[in-house]
């Protein structure tokens, strides 16, 4: 069977009616469709046509540019935020506390000894820059000192700057500056600054402070972090505080508890941290009721007598209220506990539930970001804090070749130090000053989905008073140095006492602001307030699309047949065979016709024989067989269009 009359007979018994063209197609649609506009345009006279034509265009074209308001709105993925109250009880946070000092002096006296005298030096230059330092410098180690020196800035003459190094060398701002080693400058005259050098001196710039305080302590850390780098981590534990020294009592509601029940981990900027109520793997300890009667009481010592001079120059206890299985990042979200005082602090709860794709950018458990965990060695939850300060540290291994003090270790890498990379100062500077940096890490990093945070309310008062002073420091002294003496002073002594508020907890959570139902439902409205419709009218309007695309396929293939038949009659470069050759043909099979010629020639055929005379060609008997009615009546409406 042909392909064309097998197309029309599918084509047929799918509509039984729409016609066989485009315009009984459009026609038909008119007229049967529920749609209230169409139908006006074929039954009205022509001026009313071409009225609602136009009114038909116009609201379908309002249609559409709603439809596409409601869907560009529908995928923007916007999402609205609920707020919902609940009341249970509740899992204790883990509370983590660090002294604000991270070493004993006592201990790292001898690491940091040459550095304490420069920076002894340092200062009385600032102060007195008057005097005399040549004798003075002669015994100080200025290797720690060319690495990266202090400079004063004479901003006096804002067109001629003079760089004044404060031990005498003189580095003039401008390239027709003269020398000048006789000229002094004041701390109020001038600025101090870092200089800060790479390729062997080449390349230099300066950080400019405000205040010489914050000079003399950013370079005392810069240059203290040198040196620790080089220490082993063990070795830096034993130098911080140990947890029977800090911790001096402890009460966890009716239960006692000591320095035994706190996990220790190293912080760069705290040194020993004692984390309680952490980990992974052991259940966190509920709070059996609200109020300060059935949380945690501490009683620490900071030993503020032991603090390094110019590491620290902050007294106190750092604390954090976090997740069981979240890393503390004391230093940005903590808070500061002062001796001789008894710190209260409440604590609310808040659940954030956020989101995930497509509705806002947040993650699980952090394993869609391409960004490696440093501190999953500490088997921690994800976070975007880890993740921005795991992404600082892959930009500083690659930009500076090693890995900076304040961050974890990647295995395989080295901290920096001036020995091994003497330029990574300055790459650190130009690194955390540079914006692109910071952009490309946050949006590489993701905020978790799931998160918990800890509000807390926090009020203080003096403690112990001046009444209860003397034997609360006699008893504490006992217990912990088996001492008569008292060994505890109130500028050491901190006591803390943190509790739920109420077990009343807010969760905050978001919803899509827009969803599938929204959606159908404007455009539903849309479609049946400006034209009449409803979804049916929508299928028959696909009904008609799959019969154009029906009437359009038949059409190619007529026109490929035709096409086909054209090109074999163009490639016949003889005349056309004769009716009696067709009907020899057809009942001998043996029978070859002649060879084609490209034209009649005379002499092909004598003259006393005539041409051949065209006959008749034999019936096809194959009418003769007997078919189902169904098929002669589709050949026959077929062979009628």
């Amino acid at each position: 069977m042909h392909l064309k009359k097998y197309l029309r007979k599918c084509l047929h018994r799918l509509q039984k009616g729409p016609g066989y063209t485009y315009k009984e197609l459009l026609v038909w649609y008119c007229n049967n469709t529920n749609t209230h506009g169409p139908k006006r345009i074929i039954c009205e006279g022509p001026k009313k046509k071409a009225m609602w034509f136009l009114i038909t265009l116009l609201f379908t074209s309002l249609v559409c540019w709603q439809w596409g308001v409601f869907i560009r709105t529908y995928l923007s993925w916007e999402v609205s935020v609920s707020l919902s109250i609940g009341f249970k009880t509740m899992d204790f946070p883990a509370v983590t506390i660090c002294n604000a000092s991270p070493f004993q002096y006592s201990k790292v006296k001898h690491l940091l000894k040459d550095l304490d005298e420069l920076m002894e030096a340092v200062l009385e230059r600032i102060l007195a820059p008057e005097q005399s330092y040549t004798n003075a410098t002669r015994t100080l180690n200025v290797t720690i000192w060319n690495d990266t020196p202090l400079v004063l800035i004479d901003e006096r003459d804002p067109h001629r700057p003079v760089v004044l190094d404060l031990f005498g060398d003189v580095h003039h701002g401008s390239a027709s500056s003269s020398p000048a080693p006789e000229r002094t400058c004041t701390a109020q005259g001038c600025k101090v600054a870092m200089r800060l050098c790479s390729l062997n001196g080449t390349v230099c710039t300066f950080r400019n402070f405000t205040s010489a305080t914050q000079a003399v302590t950013e370079w005392y850390l810069l240059q203290a972090t040198n040196i620790f780098s080089h220490v082993p981590r063990h070795e830096l534990v034993e130098m911080g505080y140990p947890a029977e020294r800090l911790i001096l009592a402890c009460l966890f509601g009716p239960e006692p508890c000591n320095y035994r029940n706190f996990t220790s981990i190293f912080h760069p900027d705290y040194g020993n941290c004692y984390i309680f109520n952490w980990g992974m793997t052991e259940k966190a300890l509920p709070s059996a009721n609200p109020g300060a009667e059935f949380g945690l009481k501490l009683i620490l010592d900071i030993g503020q007598e032991d603090y390094v001079p110019f590491l620290t120059s902050t007294a106190g206890a750092r604390l954090l209220l976090h997740g069981q299985r979240s890393y503390p990042f004391i230093k940005d979200e903590g808070i500061y506990a002062m001796s001789g005082t008894e710190t209260s602090i409440g604590v609310l709860v808040d659940k954030l539930e956020r989101k995930g794709e497509p509705y806002s950018q947040c993650t699980m458990n952090g394993s869609d970001v391409p960004v490696r965990n440093l501190y999953s060695d500490y088997n921690t939850t994800y976070s975007i804090q880890a993740c921005i300060r795991s992404c600082f540290q892959e930009h500083m291994i690659q930009n500076c070749s090693c890995a900076h003090f304040l961050y974890p270790l990647p295995h395989g890498e080295r901290y920096c130090n001036n020995r091994e990379f003497p330029d990574w100062a300055y790459c650190y500077s130009h690194l955390r000053m540079n914006v692109a940096q910071r952009e490309t890490c946050i949006n590489m990093c993701k905020e978790s989905c799931n998160d918990t945070q800890y509000k807390m309310t926090i009020s203080m008062a003096d403690w112990p008073s001046e009444a209860s002073e003397d034997w609360i420091f006699h008893v504490l002294s006992q217990e912990r140095d088996q001492s008569t003496n008292i060994t505890l002073s109130r500028k050491g002594a901190v006591k803390l006492n943190i509790y739920f508020q109420e077990f009343n907890y807010r969760t905050i959570e978001e919803s899509a602001a827009n969803n599938i139902v929204w959606l159908l439902s404007n455009l539903g409205g849309q479609f049946g307030f400006w034209m009449g419709g409803s979804v049916l009218c929508l299928i028959e309007f696909g009904e008609i699309l799959i019969d154009f695309v029906w009437i359009t396929i038949i059409k190619l293939v007529a026109f490929a047949k035709s096409l086909r038949q054209r090109r074999a009659q163009a490639r016949y470069a003889g005349p056309p065979p004769t009716v009696a050759e067709l009907v020899e043909a057809h009942t001998n099979f043996g029978f070859q016709p002649d060879v084609a010629r490209p034209g009649p020639d005379p002499g092909t055929y004598p003259d006393e024989q005539t041409l051949p005379i065209p006959g008749t060609p034999p019936p096809n008997y194959d009418s003769l067989r007997l078919q189902p009615l169904d098929v002669i009546e589709s050949d026959s409406e077929g062979d009628a269009i």
